[in-house]
């Protein structure tokens, strides 16, 4: 045991600042002196929480955000029951956290943690999290509508066009709009030199829009949209906030939050500089439920989720996926993953066998522990752990029991309450619907018949009427069609239904 104790501490002494995961354990018996941490400086090169339902991931999420919060680094997390938003509130004394810690040998005291709650639209409590069609570009997009490749194709040509027409895709409304003008012949034509769009695809878009927009699309798409830089931030004390994007309310939309999340992620990609190796991250991201992400995806949205998890890391972001077992994750990106926190996994079926297997082939081999039986022993709160040391060389796998979280292991009192009374919520509280492509498109109809009436001759009661006169532009003299006119109703029936449900 003082062998197994001294080897296990050397591996996890690090010279800078690290977070405390636990005492590692040895042939049923815990050895005090066996600390197993990790390097703040690492926590940037990606991790992995896996493990059967019940074995304490949720509290392992919980026990690193605490302590990077009291680092100084803001946390963006997924609260997938609603459990997590007691972060916010100190833990309770005498209870389970304080009797692990005693175990432990440590020191524990309650305490709260600076959080603020975040909810996909306002779905549910929380301050509500929107962004535009336009930003949210057609890879997203093709994945929230469940879209195949053709189809995914055809979308960003109406990205696209959209962007050399000046045209502000906003919500679902204009997209729509858009759509159901490239299925006339006028539309036809104004995609010539893009390509074209079958009317089939745009069928199945429409209907899958439908599907979309009462599936919590209509809230969530439309402005304001989330400045990134208000995920960025820390308390006047020093502590990183933690930003706790709440789910409850939107389970039963799996697409739309998975992709959601990965659209925060792409975004801190985008905007934030490289700044290359730091003492510490600028910013750690826990993707829970992180094999919904990647169901049924296609390759180039893989392809992107791979290039973004890859790169992110010289921006100074850490991303954490939280999920059942490693199989969940596509082989590229668990590559990119160098922190690993296992649970127990069940082996009660050939499959949960198969993925046991797996499982234990993706560890670094080992003499202190049989790994295939060490993950189906393992209680709840304990873990096999591995990660990258300062130095980048993976440490030796370890039994672990983890420490207990200093903050409230249970749903906070008043989420509501706490998300309305922030600063943000003045800012994101209320939608707004500026000019965007539906209202563009209606000011050059009204531009174009007031010229098609004046120029239109008398004519006898018993002749046909003139047909309106040609502008020269496509796509305003097809506003002024009948066909244009009925999609123009049909965009201000969705503006009217949009504002009586807000309202």
């Amino acid at each position: 045991m003082a062998d197994f104790a001294k080897t296990i501490a050397e591996a996890y002494t690090f010279e800078g600042d690290s977070l405390e995961l636990g005492r590692g354990v040895h042939e049923g018996k815990l050895a005090e002196k066996a600390v197993v941490r990790l390097p703040l400086a690492t926590s940037n090169r990606h991790g992995l929480i896996a493990g059967a339902t019940g074995t304490g991931k949720t509290r392992t999420l919980q026990l690193l955000a605490e302590q990077l919060s009291a680092a100084g680094v803001p946390v963006v997390a997924a609260d997938m029951k609603g459990d997590l938003s007691g972060i916010a509130q100190p833990g309770e004394t005498g209870g389970p956290a304080e009797k692990r810690a005693s175990e432990l040998g440590q020191d524990w005291k309650p305490e709260g943690f600076p959080t603020e709650f975040l909810s996909i639209g306002g779905i549910g409590p929380g301050i509500p999290v929107r962004a535009t069609v336009s930003d949210f570009g057609p890879l997203l997009l093709a994945k929230v509508l469940e879209a195949n490749e053709t189809q995914e194709q055809s979308l960003s040509l109406v990205f696209r066009y959209a962007d050399e027409k000046g045209l502000p895709i906003l919500d679902l409304a204009d997209l729509r709009a858009l759509l159901t003008f490239f299925d006339s012949d006028e539309g036809k034509q104004e995609l010539k030199g893009l390509g074209g769009v079958s009317s089939a695809t745009i069928g199945v878009l429409l209907r899958s829009l439908v599907q979309v927009e009462d599936g919590g699309g209509t809230e969530f798409f439309g402005e304001p949209q989330l400045e990134i830089a208000d995920l960025i931030r820390v308390a006047p004390d020093g502590r990183g906030i933690i930003s706790c994007l709440e789910l409850p309310a939107v389970q039963d939309k799996p697409k739309l939050f998975s992709t959601v999340l990965m659209w925060l992620l792409a975004e801190l990609f985008e905007q934030l500089p490289e700044v290359g190796d730091v003492p510490k991250p600028k910013l750690v991201f826990f993707f829970d439920e992180a094999h919904l992400l990647f169901a049924d995806a296609s390759d180039a949205f893989l392809d992107s989720v791979v290039q973004t998890v890859r790169l992110i890391r010289s921006k100074g972001v850490g991303v954490f996926f939280i999920t059942q077992t490693p199989k969940d994750i596509p082989a590229d990106v668990l590559a990119q993953l160098g922190n690993r926190v296992q649970h127990a996994l069940r082996a009660f079926t050939p499959q949960d066998a198969k993925a046991l297997k797996a499982t234990v082939s993706t560890f670094p081999t080992t003499e202190l522990y049989d790994l295939e039986e060490l993950l189906t022993q393992l209680g709840i709160g304990e873990a096999a752990v591995t990660i990258l040391s300062e130095s980048g060389v993976p440490t030796p796998v370890v039994h672990t029991k983890l420490c207990g979280p200093r903050a409230r292991m249970a749903p906070a009192d008043d989420v509501d309450g706490t998300a309305k009374a922030s600063p943000l919520y003045a800012k994101y509280g209320t939608k707004v619907d500026r000019e965007s492509a539906h209202e563009v498109l209606a000011r050059r109809m009204e531009q174009s018949a007031e010229p098609a009436a004046a120029e239109q001759p008398e004519a006898p009661a018993r002749r046909r009427k003139a047909e309106p006169a040609r502008s020269g532009d496509p796509l305003t003299d097809f506003l002024g069609s009948r066909r244009g006119k009925t999609i123009q109703r049909e965009v201000i029936r969705g503006m009217f239904g949009l504002l009586k449900k807000r309202l």
